[in-house]
């Protein structure tokens, strides 16, 4: 395994719980660790853990390598390029590890635009949640040159059970993450709708979850999400509005491709709905919650909820 050397300084931003996990991560790995963001609350809850936090991006310019685990391409653009950006602070030769879920394209431009500036980036875009991202075991889907590699391997080591060396060029990371978001965007509607179809059949939903684990139809995300709708539980671990955008992205990147991708717009359209219902901010298995109110199932409760269904 790489080690952390004494020069080596590392900053995250986005302390959300993807960010706040690698960064703990990476601190409980004895590298030097700045976290980021501008929520004062999020800042709070890594300095609780032993994390050291600043408000603006423009603060890391010590920096050698700068991760970030913001939520879309208009945050990148915030922190790299904005007012308060790190990338004009940055020594030339740092490196960039960029692992937010955004368009192919915009991978390839940013990429660009820092080797302009003589910086290095890795598009980096990982999987596996708020629970890998804390004990360091996420899978990275990562492209870039030789060089950036070598100088993020101590970083994706300590953060990364698997990381997947796609190529030299940016984009081909993000295309990968894509695939990824398309596949689980599809599945987690679909896992909602068997659901809703069970309850709809009058079975008993605990029973669906423990037959269908076991069987063909079985999928992941059916393992993982459901157990979310059977506790009544939809505190975000990924929110619905993170499928709004993902699917978006790969609605787009399909227009931009000429090809169609109907399975992910249906997807889509759910997630849509979901949001506008006022589910934007809950769970991603919140989705089921659009055919509760269509067909007016009935959904398990949270077990202290003495009300009705959740809504």
């Amino acid at each position: 395994m790489s080690q952390p050397t004494r020069s080596q300084r590392i900053g995250v931003i986005g302390l959300g719980a993807m960010g706040r996990g690698t960064a703990l991560a990476l601190h409980e790995r004895r590298f030097d660790v700045t976290g980021c963001d501008i929520a004062a609350h999020a800042r709070q809850a890594f300095e609780v853990e032993g994390g050291r936090s600043v408000a603006m991006p423009s603060e890391l310019a010590a920096c050698d390598v700068v991760v970030l685990l913001v939520v879309n391409a208009e945050q990148v653009e915030a922190v790299l390029f904005g007012e308060r950006g790190v990338a004009a602070q940055l020594a030339p030769g740092s490196l960039v590890i960029q692992c937010a879920t955004v368009a192919p394209s915009y991978a390839r431009e940013l990429g660009a635009r820092l080797e302009s500036m003589g910086l290095a980036m890795l598009d980096a875009p990982v999987s596996g949640g708020a629970a890998k991202a804390r004990s360091g075991e996420l899978s990275v889907m990562a492209s870039g040159s030789p060089r950036a590699f070598d100088l993020a391997a101590p970083v994706l080591d300590a953060m990364a059970a698997t990381v997947h060396r796609l190529g030299e060029a940016a984009g081909v990371g993000s295309s990968m993450k894509l695939v990824n978001q398309l596949l689980a965007g599809v599945h987690i509607a679909t896992a909602a709708e068997a659901m809703a179809l069970g309850i709809r059949l009058g079975l008993d939903p605990h029973s669906v979850y423990e037959v269908i684990t076991h069987s063909a139809g079985n999928s992941w995300m059916f393992e993982n999400r459901v157990p979310h709708i059977l506790n009544g539980d939809y505190a975000p671990l990924s929110a619905v509005d993170i499928f709004v955008k993902d699917l978006n992205l790969v609605h787009e990147t399909g227009r931009e491709l000429a090809m169609s991708t109907p399975v992910a717009a249906s997807a889509l359209q759910q997630f849509t709905a979901a949001k506008g219902a006022g589910f934007g901010r809950q769970d991603d298995s919140a989705v089921i919650k659009v055919y509760q109110r269509l067909s007016g199932i009935e959904l398990p409760e949270a077990a202290n909820d003495a009300g009705g269904p959740k809504a």
